[in-house]
């Protein structure tokens, strides 16, 4: 049995009491940001495991779910980093993008391509469990990189440098993925929700 020279906080219980205080909260976590319930589950596994083993380094700072929180992240970004490694390799250009279609050549939106409203505008639209499985839908089907570029920036809420650092990317790639990712999101989002 692992024991920890120092008592834990009375907010801490310890790993006996990991899964059964935040397993839950830990695989929604990473279902949220892990389109696969399979690997969001080996993904918590592999948190406690490290958990585990780092536990005589746990200095009580910050509670458990924090910490076992952040384990889990850097887990996620793992896989994100790994899904985006054939493409990291590849140079990013911007001219001929597949975004094309929605631009003129000055920038501005092509006749027929602006935005339309989405109609979610009022208090409450978003949670509509129709938009997020749509939402889902759409996020699946960007390109890895891209996927893994989007949740970083607009799920995880992570800086534009943390994301470059960890994906391994320029700044300028960043943005042009980016423009991309949510181009691509609006144009999939606009046909499938309206």
């Amino acid at each position: 049995m692992l024991t920890k020279t120092d008592a834990p906080e009375p907010n801490n219980a310890g790993p006996n009491k990991w899964v059964m205080n935040y397993g839950d909260y830990l695989y929604s976590y990473a279902c949220a940001r892990i389109d696969d319930r399979e690997l969001a589950r080996d993904l918590v596994q592999e948190t406690f495991l490290a958990a585990l083993q780092s536990w005589g380094k746990f200095d009580g700072r910050s509670s458990e779910k924090t910490w076992l929180t952040a384990i889990l992240k850097n887990k996620i970004f793992d896989v994100y980093r790994k899904k985006s490694t054939s493409l990291n390799t590849q140079a990013i250009s911007t001219e001929g993008a597949d975004t094309d279609e929605f631009f003129e050549e000055n920038g501005h939106w092509k006749q027929g391509k602006y935005p339309e409203p989405f109609g979610i505008e009022e208090p409450g639209g978003l949670e509509s469990k129709e938009f997020d499985g749509i939402l889902k839908s759409c996020l699946a089907k960007l390109p890895p990189l891209w996927k893994s570029v989007f949740t970083m920036k607009h799920i995880e809420e992570e800086s534009s440098d943390e994301i470059c650092a960890q994906l391994e990317i320029s700044s300028s790639n960043f943005w042009v993925i980016s423009h991309r990712a949510k181009v691509s999101l609006r144009d999939c989002l606009q046909r499938n929700w309206i």
